[in-house]
């Protein structure tokens, strides 16, 4: 097929995908009669685009809870906690970005620090990763899904992050509790202690609003964490 049907070659794809379940590049090259390097190209442009996911050796499809809702527009608050959260990246750092949509608001702004290596959980901040400027080398945790913090979770996770050391872990939290520490309504909680563990500095990253709110469930207490970044909008008191 010519360029000009690139477009109808990966239609073509999704369908037989939608029809098979898994597709493989050598099959696909043998049945477009092009090269294995166009099909790659082909998979890494429709993945890029939410549209598959690429396994070794071909695709499947998009499990139906990793597919994400609308991006919503992220708060000034958000980016300005953001902007002071890159200020302490060093070129070359080593750093864990957790879930969450104010850690991910660094994203676009970590384009200008060259040579990071970058480990999440989160197949968001991953994606979002591979379309920046001097994009970083990127390790993924792997582990079990979990669709109430769309991110992965459990011991293949845990043991993922024990292999490795940071200099940063930038984490969020769903409410500060001013006496114990962070909180969050996730009962998965050892994911974020391995972190924690295997990073230099631990900051965490919240709007004013959650701090002061009590949840329950205590993911990381005051001794693990180094730095917290809000923004002006907190209490006096």
């Amino acid at each position: 097929m010519s360029k000009r049907n690139t477009p109808q070659r990966r239609h073509t794809i999704l369908a037989l995908l939608a029809e098979q379940g898994e597709v493989s590049v050598d099959a696909l090259a043998q049945h477009f009669a092009t090269s294995e390097v166009t099909i790659r190209k082909d998979l890494a442009a429709l993945e890029k685009n939410g549209l598959l996911l690429r396994r070794y050796g071909g695709a499947v499809p998009v499990p139906q809870e990793l597919i994400s809702e609308p991006t919503q527009p992220i708060s000034p608050h958000k980016q300005a906690i953001a902007r002071a959260g890159v200020a302490r990246i060093r070129e070359h750092a080593r750093i864990i970005i957790d879930s969450g949509t104010t850690t991910a608001a660094m994203i676009p702004q970590l384009g200008y620090k060259p040579g990071l290596v970058v480990m999440t959980n989160s197949l968001n901040v991953a994606n979002a990763l591979r379309d920046i400027e001097h994009e970083p080398v990127l390790l993924m945790t792997g582990g079990t899904w979990d669709p109430h913090s769309e991110s992965f979770q459990g011991q293949v996770a845990e043991q993922v992050l024990r292999s490795y050391d940071f200099d940063q872990l930038f984490i969020g939290a769903d409410g500060i509790d001013l006496e114990r520490g962070t909180t969050t309504f996730n009962e998965l909680l050892g994911l974020s202690r391995v972190m924690a563990e295997v990073a230099r500095e631990v900051i965490v990253m919240v709007e004013s609003d959650k701090i002061g709110r009590r949840i329950p469930n205590l993911e990381l207490p005051w001794g693990s964490v180094h730095t917290l970044i809000t923004d002006e909008r907190l209490a006096n008191e």
